[in-house]
């Protein structure tokens, strides 16, 4: 098992897809389901369209569980792009991702899911 690296620059600029303790939502998935119902609101556009559907959105998990670098991979428009990156901005520090022990940063996919 190699850690796929996203960069070949110093140790601390390397950022990992996959890493033998992957990063985790403090209270793990359920309390990130939660939270992301709680505070996504549905765009009147999307609603207006009957835009439905998930949007990808990639994030890096910092060694300190901060949450950097969003962006959309797949979107679906009227508004859930912006409102996915939006909200997932706010999320609370991660528990980081560890390789070897040691808190390192990690590349997260996650789908925001948005259903009328």
């Amino acid at each position: 098992y190699v850690p796929i690296n996203l960069t070949n620059n110093n140790s601390d600029s390397t950022i990992l897809t996959w890493v033998e303790s992957m990063p985790e939502f403090p209270g793990g998935m359920q309390k990130l389901m939660n939270f992301l119902g709680k505070y996504i609101k549905y765009p009147a556009k999307a609603k207006m369209k009957r835009i439905q559907g998930n949007v990808l959105v990639n994030f890096v998990v910092e060694a300190d569980g901060s949450i950097t670098y969003l962006k959309v991979i797949k979107g679906i428009g009227g508004g859930c792009d912006e409102e996915a990156i939006r909200v997932l901005s706010t999320m609370p520090k991660w528990n980081p991702g560890k390789q070897l022990g040691k808190p390192v940063k990690v590349s997260y996919n996650l789908p925001v899911k948005f259903s009328l």
